[in-house]
Parts: C-alpha cells; structure tokens; sequence
C-alpha cells in the first residue's frame, strides 16, 4: 500500500534532535567555523575584558584595578 509514510532513515534534523545539547560555547565556535566570522572573536575578547573589569571594579579588587588607569 502506498502510504503517507514516506520518511527518510536518515533524517538530519532528527539526528541533531537526537544528539545532546551541544552549549553555547561550542555552538558558538561552530558558527563561526561555518561562517568564516573570525573577526568577531577580538571583538568579543575585548567585550570580555571589559566586563571582567566592571565586575571586579566592584569587589575588593577595585583599588589595584583603578591604579591600572
């Protein structure tokens, strides 16, 4: 009988439903493998040091960190 039934074995979407969740870190990574955005990744150190130095401006750290500047 022909049936509506007409599902491929090998389904990608299936199979990424199947895996684990990957992270952000490493879905990130893949993204930018992917799509060849390599700039990004000084961009985004620079947003990281910048947030460290906001979150340590605010813990005992924050004397030596102002003398920095």
């Amino acid at each position: 009988m022909g049936g509506i039934n007409h599902k491929p074995e090998n389904d990608d979407f299936e199979q990424a439903a199947r895996q684990g969740d990957a992270g952000l870190f490493r879905e990130f990574l893949g993204f930018l493998v992917e799509s060849k955005k390599w700039w990004l990744i000084p961009l985004l150190v620079a947003f990281a040091l910048v947030a460290a130095l906001v979150f340590l401006g605010g813990t005992g750290a924050a004397p030596f960190i102002y003398s920095l500047f």
